[in-house]
């Protein structure tokens, strides 16, 4: 039994390799406090210090009073640091997870990733307090390329969710639950892990991440 995942299956249709309907949530509480919760791994995308992933406590949290948190104040930029999901794939999906922005000069806030193949080929969406703007991207190879942006304010110190609904090459991000971005992209077409994401020195937490096939 997964430490950090309640897991009830609605559904096995093949998609891809190692892809299936499913429904998973994640809300930590029977993680320990100060580690990497069991059937989760951090990575990197670039080069330095980072991507500290532990689990910590916030009475404030949206689903009881532990959280994933990006703790390492010391990543560079543009350092990515991720933390993913290892026993799950899902190709079109239903993503959410609640955030809050901690601290960060460099950056701030942080998002969703899925379609995840390696640290170096995924999508990502993310929210950034610093420069109040909500953005989705691809990561190809290593290089992030911009695929919508809007501006959008939320303010770093509170919750927000965050959400993202893929149907083939459709992608519909939200922020608390209002549609901001809406793309098409066809660069990663099969299946991948689901996690979390942020940039440089970004220290941020994450509660409630919840994916499903979408409707």
């Amino acid at each position: 039994m997964r430490f950090s995942c309640l897991l009830t299956v609605v559904g096995c249709v093949l998609l891809g390799a190692n892809t299936a309907l499913a429904e998973d949530t994640w809300n930590f509480e029977d993680a320990q406090i100060g580690k990497l919760p069991e059937g989760w791994s951090s990575a990197k995308t670039g080069k330095g210090p980072g991507s500290v992933w532990k689990v910590t406590e916030d009475e404030s949290a949206p689903a009881g009073s532990k959280v994933l948190t990006q703790t390492s104040p010391d990543g560079p930029n543009p350092l990515f640091n991720l933390c993913v999901a290892d026993a799950t794939s899902y190709k079109d999906i239903d993503l959410t997870a609640s955030f809050k922005a901690l601290t960060g000069k460099l950056d701030q806030g942080g998002g969703l990733v899925w379609r995840y193949k390696d640290a170096n080929n995924y999508y990502v969406t993310r929210m950034n307090p610093l420069e109040d703007n909500f953005r989705v991207y691809k990561v190809a190879g290593g290089k992030r390329t911009q695929l919508g942006s809007s501006d959008v304010t939320a303010a770093a110190g509170k919750w927000h969710t965050i959400r993202v609904v893929q149907k083939g090459d459709h992608i519909q991000c939200y922020l608390n639950g209002k549609l901001h971005l809406d793309v098409k992209d066809d660069t990663f077409t099969s299946g991948g892990k689901v996690g979390l994401w942020t940039k440089a020195d970004a220290v941020t937490s994450f509660d409630k991440l919840s994916v499903s096939a979408p409707k």
